[in-house]
């Protein structure tokens, strides 16, 4: 569509079906003034962020940690999680899937603390698939971590997690820049709340006695050993027993000084709208330990860092939501990327007031990238509002690919900003010849091993789909596939090929996703399309087609 409104279809023959592309025309004219009316003010697009209800239920934790009195949000919180309960008593991890005992367990403790009665249906359909899961000892690790706080799981049950860990410098095997931007910025928090053990009043009728099958033993709540004896796993296992062991000695001699280097770790990871990373588990654990360790309400860091955490509620279809995080430099970055290619003009003052917002939102600071890249200039963009510390590939490469059809790119400021992302994005670049979202060499597989790790996401290791979109932006910057960068990333897709063609992708789900994206980079940078492991990949994807003829 061009500024004057006329509909362009970019590719693509006549169809059989004679009015296939004059409804697709409509449906991107619709979707074009969808986006109009939808952009903010300041040009960019930003839409609520949905997660399961673990976000919701923390939420009511939060509020109840801080003393916070919050009866008609709880309320609403609690009519949420009741309407999205699935029929088995259970709720799920994601839409559809099946009833996950963690995030039935944290459900259910948020609506009795929020009011609701053991005996309600509802409740008591809760309660007999968390039984008939295993009850609160199979709770997850940071489930665990929310009870233990209000006095229902024994710390005795939770895994060792010492705050002198933030005192390892980083050529140490275990320390916090091996672990992933989201791992880091949650550790941090969690082991100073860990060293302070905060204690909530839990009123009687909301305890979680009903829960426990049985009175727990240590046995009950340990954490599975591997089968044989000699592994990571239980490496890890007897390192913790012997981690809570001294833990138990009142001599700690470093436990001071680590406590200190943990706390100015948070206020200088601050964001200036009070988050930290822009993600829901390091805000309300940074905020929760700044509270454990004493800092008073008023305190900046706690008045900023609460009112970044209320930022993320929103109102979503008649009920109260809380997102786990908020997108609108990818939401702008993907609709402006859609409206290019629908064929809007590149001049039009819609995509020219989203330019500019991004090229004011790069961030020319260091992040945490930089402990282990030291010599990488600056340049690249966050997936949030605010979000300094932590700027990721994926972003900056579609946000370079757009920019760079824009009027704007000729301009100084334009040229600067490309010129800037697109060295700080090839160059986070990992030695296997892939990119992590947020750091280099990011691959420290053994620590999904430790107890604290069950969701082993503790890294961020070189994924398939970035590879794709890093050969993407390369492609249309005008590389081959002879430049180094691009060689190596094309070594590093063949390597990672699944043997029935498929690539998985961590930023999307996931063989579709990842296998379409390593396509579309292969297409940009010019590889041979006829190569038979492209062959392979392309009739592996339409043999997942649907019958609809879309792909889901």
């Amino acid at each position: 569509m061009s500024s004057e409104g006329r509909l362009v279809l970019v590719g693509g023959t006549e169809a059989a079906d004679g009015g296939l592309r004059a409804r697709a025309g409509q449906a991107i004219a619709r979707a074009t003034q969808h986006l109009a009316a939808a952009q903010h003010p300041h040009g960019y697009w930003h839409a609520p962020l949905e997660a399961n209800v673990t976000m919701e239920a923390e939420y009511v934790f939060f509020n109840r940690m801080l003393g916070r009195e919050r009866a008609d949000v709880d309320r609403r919180m609690a009519e949420r999680l009741l309407a999205l309960q699935q029929a088995d008593g259970s709720w799920p991890q994601y839409p559809g899937g099946p009833g996950n005992l963690s995030t039935t367990i944290e459900a259910y403790f948020a609506a009795k603390l929020a009011g609701h009665k053991p005996d309600e249906p509802a409740l008591a359909r809760a309660r007999d698939f968390i039984l008939g899961h295993g009850g609160l000892a199979r709770a997850g690790v940071f489930t665990r971590f929310w009870l233990a706080y209000f006095g229902q799981f024994p710390w005795a049950g939770l895994p060792a997690l010492p705050v002198e860990l933030v005192l390892l410098p980083p050529w140490f095997p275990i320390n916090i820049y091996a672990m992933s931007s989201w791992a880091r910025g949650t550790v941090v928090p969690l082991s100073l709340l860990a060293a302070h053990r905060p204690s909530v009043r839990t009123p009687p009728e909301a305890a979680l006695s009903e829960l426990w099958l049985a009175t727990p033993t240590r046995a009950d709540l340990g954490f599975p050993r591997s089968r044989e004896l000699i592994t990571t796993q239980n490496f890890f296992l007897a390192l913790d027993r012997a981690l809570k062991l001294v833990g138990q000695s009142p001599w700690k001699p470093f436990r001071r000084r680590a406590i200190a280097r943990a706390i100015e770790w948070l206020v200088r990871h601050q964001d200036k709208n009070g988050q930290w990373g822009g993600i829901q588990p390091a805000m309300l654990n940074s905020v929760l330990a700044l509270h454990a360790v004493g800092f008073a309400p008023d305190h900046p860091a706690m008045v900023s860092g609460v009112q970044g955490v209320d930022d993320f509620l929103v109102e979503c279809e008649g009920t109260l939501m809380y997102q786990p995080c908020v997108s609108p430099t990818w939401d702008t970055a993907l609709a402006m990327k859609a409206l290019l290619e629908s064929g809007m003009d590149p001049a039009h003052p819609m995509l020219a007031r989203a330019g500019e917002w991004l090229v004011a939102n790069q961030i020319f600071r260091p992040g945490d990238w930089s402990i282990l890249n030291p010599e990488l200039e600056p340049g690249g963009w966050a997936f949030e509002f605010a979000n300094d510390w932590f700027p990721d590939v994926d972003d900056s490469a579609v946000i370079l690919m757009v920019l760079a059809q824009l009027p704007i790119a000729a301009t100084p400021a334009g040229k600067r900003a490309i010129a800037y992302g697109l060295n700080w994005t090839l160059g986070m670049q990992s030695r296997s010849g892939g990119w992590g979202a947020f750091d280099t060499n990011n691959t420290a597989e053994f620590l999904n091993r430790i107890p604290f790790a069950d969701m082993e996401a503790m890294i961020d290791p070189p994924t398939e789909d970035l590879a794709g979109r890093l050969l993407n932006l390369m492609g249309v910057s005008g590389y081959d596939p002879d430049f180094g960068r691009a060689r190596r990333a094309l070594e590093f897709v063949r390597r990672t090929q699944r043997a029935d063609g498929s690539w998985w992708g961590r930023w999307g789900v996931n063989f579709i996703y990842g296998t379409w994206s390593v396509l579309d980079g292969l297409a940009a940078i010019g590889e041979d399309l006829r190569a038979p492991y492209v062959r392979r990949a392309v009739e592996w994807l339409r043999a997942r087609q649907n019958a609809d003829g879309g792909w889901g």
